[in-house]
């Protein structure tokens, strides 16, 4: 089984996804880690050095590489991941997916308390424009994200749930 997490930035994917691998026994895979380690650079590197469309090809590639692979786990993918290279269509047609869907408010309240420097989409705004930006992508984003098998919201989901959406 293979189940990929989809949502904006800050929308809870990769907590949910550690904590639905657990729940589901399943190998917990980070596509952000994975492109790290395959790139040797930070993800603020790839996109500070060879720009965002050499990380988009470079994310494509290693997402179609675990879509044919064999191995079942739970993946966490970036927030952009579904939204190029058909990439949303590969991964619901090789698992199951799941779009956490959370308010941009929200998502804007959680990442002013993260290290935004981390994130390079966000890394120069004020709170404000953290706001504008979140809006704007989501709403770029919505028609990939609703794609996905399940919605849940992402403030309110517990893992008991999902396993159950998701398995029953």
């Amino acid at each position: 089984m293979k189940i990929f997490l989809i949502g904006l930035p800050g929308s809870g994917k990769t907590t949910i996804g550690k904590l639905l691998a657990d729940a589901l026994h399943l190998p917990f895979v980070d596509l952000d880690v994975e492109i790290e380690k395959a790139e040797g650079k930070s993800i603020h590197q790839i996109f500070e050095m060879k720009k965002e469309n050499y990380f988009r090809e470079v994310e494509s590639v290693l997402l179609k590489n675990f879509c044919s692979s064999e191995e079942s786990f739970v993946m966490s993918t970036g927030g952009g991941a579904p939204c190029f290279y058909d990439n949303m269509k590969k991964m619901n047609d090789s698992g199951k997916t799941i779009f956490l869907d959370v308010s941009a408010k929200e998502i804007a309240d959680r990442l002013e308390k993260s290290n935004l420097a981390e994130r390079p989409l966000f890394a120069r705004l004020s709170p404000d424009q953290l706001k504008d930006k979140i809006e704007f992508l989501r709403s770029q984003r919505m028609a990939f994200y609703k794609q996905a098998h399940f919605i849940f919201n992402g403030s309110e989901v517990t893992i008991e749930k999902m396993v159950s959406e998701i398995t029953g």
